[in-house]
């Protein structure tokens, strides 16, 4: 019996009834099939999960298949097709290293590829979305393979049709269109422009871009380490809510405000945090806010996932009692919830 506080980034969790790990299109499939119409837990690096302190009572399987195929035309680019457990800030680096541009400014985004359509992972301007061209899966509930073109994955802000459809698809593999190229896409957000010395709208090399991007993430605490334990957490634990134009009105001046193509308004949680009375360092038994970065909820040592789920509870009332906004949490919350 496997105890999950072994494979998280958060280094809590109880024990998984039935662990198995898998590295092959096949072992997944087989795995799968094999745990009939229980419960399953797909895991991949551990790195934006929330496990309970009583564990999954049922089968976990952790995928680590890794293949890669590709093909690189000089006008067209590349189309890269890789295996949803491959390490996703390990491929970043590679894609990088030959040439490849896109994918730098998420850089150091820790989990594996495989979780990144699910949760449209983005940072500094971009998504994945931008550069996925299809993503197979394996249906559970038709017990056939299933392949998403980008339309269909139906990719929004930290969201697509596999997330409003859990556990239904496991992603097998992802394909990626990149451009050849040395220079990034014009920089459109501020912070990043400003790290890197540039105006809003300039280029800047994709190599110089990824050290930048790998810089602020490590200042935030947002890159993993295994002896610093204000990194041991599973990256930012909310979302940035988008609301309404009247309610983004009756936030104070200084709140950010992102203006989105359907009239509402994003605006930034770690800001609402912060304003809200929460604090770095802030700690409930081992579960304690960053010192670095208030939406990083980090085991300061010892931590029980209920101490960390109590924390965040704690952010997300101070936000409602301030500003009437709910906060969605983007970590993956298994045996747990936050109501």
């Amino acid at each position: 019996m496997a105890d999950l506080s072994d494979y998280t980034s958060l280094r809590v969790g109880g024990p998984a009834k039935n662990f198995i790990e898998v590295s092959s299109e096949k072992e997944i499939i087989s795995a799968i099939e094999s745990a009939g119409d229980s419960p399953i837990l797909i895991m991949g690096g551990g790195t934006n999960i929330l496990v309970s302190d009583d564990g999954f009572a049922g089968t976990v399987i952790r995928i680590s298949n890794n293949k890669i195929e590709e093909e690189v035309d000089a006008c067209s680019g590349a189309t890269l097709t890789i295996g949803a457990g491959e390490n996703w800030d390990e491929f970043v680096k590679t894609t990088i290293a030959r040439g490849f541009a896109g994918l730098e400014t998420l850089s150091g985004i820790p989990g594996t590829v495989g979780a990144a359509p699910i949760q449209n992972i983005g940072a500094y301007g971009h998504e994945v979305s931008e550069f996925i061209t299809r993503v197979r899966t394996y249906d559970r509930q038709l017990k056939s393979l299933k392949t998403f073109t980008n339309a269909e994955c139906e990719f929004s802000y930290r969201n697509s049709h596999f997330k409003t459809h859990p556990g239904r698809y496991v992603v097998l593999d992802v394909a990626f269109q990149l451009r050849i190229g040395e220079m990034t896409l014009p920089i459109t957000y501020s912070e990043l422009a400003n790290a890197l010395g540039v105006a809003v709208g300039e280029k800047v090399s994709v190599k110089s871009c990824r050290e930048k991007v790998l810089e602020l993430r490590s200042r935030k605490g947002m890159l993993l380490s295994e002896n610093d334990h204000d990194s041991w957490s599973a990256g930012s634990f909310f979302t940035n809510p988008i609301v309404s134009a009247d309610v983004a009105a009756k936030l104070p001046l200084d709140a950010p405000r992102w203006p989105q193509a359907d009239g509402r308004v994003k605006t930034s949680a770690a800001w609402l945090i912060e304003h809200s009375g929460v604090t770095k360092g802030q700690s409930i038994g081992g579960a304690r806010i960053s010192t670095k970065h208030v939406l990083a909820l980090t085991n300061s040592g010892g931590a029980k996932a209920s101490e960390i789920a109590a924390l965040a509870k704690l952010a997300q009332e101070k936000v409602r009692a301030t500003f009437d906004i709910a906060l969605e949490p983007e970590v993956n919350l298994v045996g747990l919830n936050l109501q």
